[in-house]
């Protein structure tokens, strides 16, 4: 078990997400960059950052960020809601919809890719985590 977030979940979750055809086949079109963003909450008390390049179906680097970083996409959130999404009790498409995630970049791009996003949590999902 890792603990979420971290160096080594972040780590795991690259390895993953490049061993997961489901993942290669439904992201095969996507080109994009993120910064996932874990916001403070009741249950967390600082932010931690982690950059995710994802290109055409895998994940070509992905690490906690220490300092300034930009990214295509930037997608942030509570503590509390990462945690609902990896137990896979939020999707994060609807998270953004219901405003309990805010994103910046062309939002289009992203519910185009809906699959891949859904495959994302599922890989994330599936590494044994400590919150």
């Amino acid at each position: 078990m890792v603990r979420f977030p971290s160096d080594e979940w972040i780590t795991i979750f690259k390895e993953k997400l490049n061993t997961n055809t489901t993942y290669a086949e439904v992201a095969k079109e996507w080109e994009g960059d993120f910064l996932f963003v874990i916001t403070p909450d009741e249950l967390f008390k600082k932010e931690i950052v982690f950059y995710i390049d994802l290109w055409h179906g895998k994940c070509r680097d992905a690490y906690l960020v220490k300092g300034e970083k930009k990214a295509k996409f930037i997608f942030k959130g509570p503590y509390s809601n990462w945690k609902k999404v990896i137990q896979k009790e939020l999707d994060p498409i609807r998270g953004l919809i219901r405003g309990m995630f805010t994103m910046e970049g062309d939002s289009r791009v992203i519910l185009d890719q809906a699959k891949a996003a859904q495959e994302l949590v599922n890989t994330a999902s599936n590494i044994p985590v400590v919150f």
